[in-house]
């Protein structure tokens, strides 16, 4: 676990939450896994906004617990799951972090997020704020799993592991694109600047992932999807707008010595890796614009080289992409296949299988100590999408890792 200090997560903007209300659905199945599904805070959009927002003290199984699977959608005011061609759902992240007991009134009261809270990441190696998140995909949720295997889990809620006079929480950092309407839906959910009114001095202002000034070359993306702008509607449209929440579903465990902790590592294929004497530093931009090269169908392909400090063995792996995604996949430094996460797209009209939308990516589960990953070794990550011109484009592989196997499942 890593301490993030800048109050800074992906979306470059933290939001007070908005009203609304939660409820959640508990049970627990006989051989002890428990389950609870919770709906998060409603949130607000018409036709052709953007939300981008963060939920903070979100609904989270107590105690010292081993996650087990996290699932998430968005669904509307009754519940009904909102179809993507609807409301596109760019991305949801959910994220650790400590509060600090004695600040918590001041927080709720005043909705200042400064003082505090310390933000808590994953094991990945991505620099500052950037990705430090534990779960979170996109469009893609429905058709994805996260179940990890048993005896298996990503351990939480460790008193020794939480600073004195702090309290352990969750956030979720949500991103929507509603298309009712939209002039072009492929252009608002790939956030086209030149679709969406940004201010007249936004160039101006508007600062880099790497604190430079935005570049005028910079066509689409994640810093043209701010709260609350407007992407472009057909001419005459009209429509209500809406409350949408987030509906997740988290299976867990109770901690005892039969679990098995896995790390959780994000790696991306933007990682600029480089080094600074003795210390590797992981310039990871989150995102990428694909050009169209000439008119064949060869595919769009990017690499990265990611160093892992340390290794472990593969337990479970996927990736999250976005729509024209071909495949994602994982090697070893002596060109091994470590992983291959393969697309699924829509072919209907129904939630979770919109036609031509993303929908779903494969996850593999090797046999547990079958795939060793060594430490230090260079993993090499290879995103590939179709040969068209895309903006915001994300290319990131999870994956759980065990540092030690129980004697049962050594090989």
């Amino acid at each position: 676990m890593r301490i993030i200090s800048k109050v800074m997560i992906l979306s470059l903007s933290i939001i007070v939450v908005l009203s609304g209300t939660t409820y959640s659905i508990f049970l627990e199945s006989e051989n002890h896994i428990k389950s609870a599904t919770f709906v998060s805070k409603s949130f607000e959009v018409g036709p052709g906004k953007i939300a981008s927002k963060a939920l903070y003290d979100i609904e989270f199984p107590k105690g010292h617990i081993g996650v087990k699977s996290f699932d998430a959608e968005l669904v509307d005011e009754d519940g009904k799951s909102v179809p993507l061609y609807e409301t596109y759902l760019h991305h949801w992240f959910a994220i650790k972090y400590n509060e600090n007991i004695t600040m918590s009134r001041y927080i709720e009261q005043s909705h200042d997020i400064s003082k505090g809270i310390n933000y808590t990441r994953n094991d990945g190696a991505c620099r500052g704020f950037l990705l430090p998140h534990y779960w979170g995909l996109g469009g893609e949720s429905r058709g994805t799993s996260s179940n990890l295997p048993d005896p298996f889990a990503v351990e939480f809620g460790n008193p020794t592991n939480i600073p004195h006079g702090f309290k352990e929480k969750w956030l979720f950092d949500i991103m929507v694109i509603d298309t009712r309407g939209a002039y072009s839906r492929k252009g608002c959910t790939e956030c086209r600047c030149d679709l969406l009114n940004l201010p007249k001095d936004f160039y101006n202002v508007t600062r880099d992932i790497n604190d430079q000034p935005l570049s005028l070359n910079y066509k689409g993306g994640l810093f043209c999807c701010k709260d609350n702008l407007q992407c472009k509607l057909r001419k005459g449209f009209h429509g209500p707008t809406r409350k949408l929440s987030l509906r997740y579903k988290i299976r867990w465990v109770d901690w005892d010595e039969h679990q098995v902790p896995l790390k959780f590592y994000i790696l991306d294929t933007t990682d600029r890796v480089r080094t600074n004497g003795s210390s590797t530093i992981h310039d990871c931009q989150a995102e990428y614009t694909i050009p169209r090269i000439g008119h064949g169908d060869s595919p769009h392909v990017k690499k990265a080289n990611i160093p892992m400090k340390k290794g472990g063995y593969l337990i479970y792996g996927t990736s999250h992409m976005h729509t024209g995604v071909v495949n994602a996949t994982l090697y070893g430094q002596d060109g091994r296949v470590l992983c291959t996460s393969t697309p699924k797209y829509g072919t209907g009209k129904e939630a979770g299988n919109e036609r031509g939308y993303l929908v779903g990516m494969s996850g593999c589960y090797p046999k547990p100590g079958s795939v060793e990953i060594k430490d230090g070794e260079i993993l090499t990550l290879e995103t590939t999408y179709q040969n068209k011109f895309r903006t915001g484009a994300m290319g990131f592989f999870y994956i759980h890792l065990a540092e030690q196997l129980p004697n049962i499942l050594k090989i």
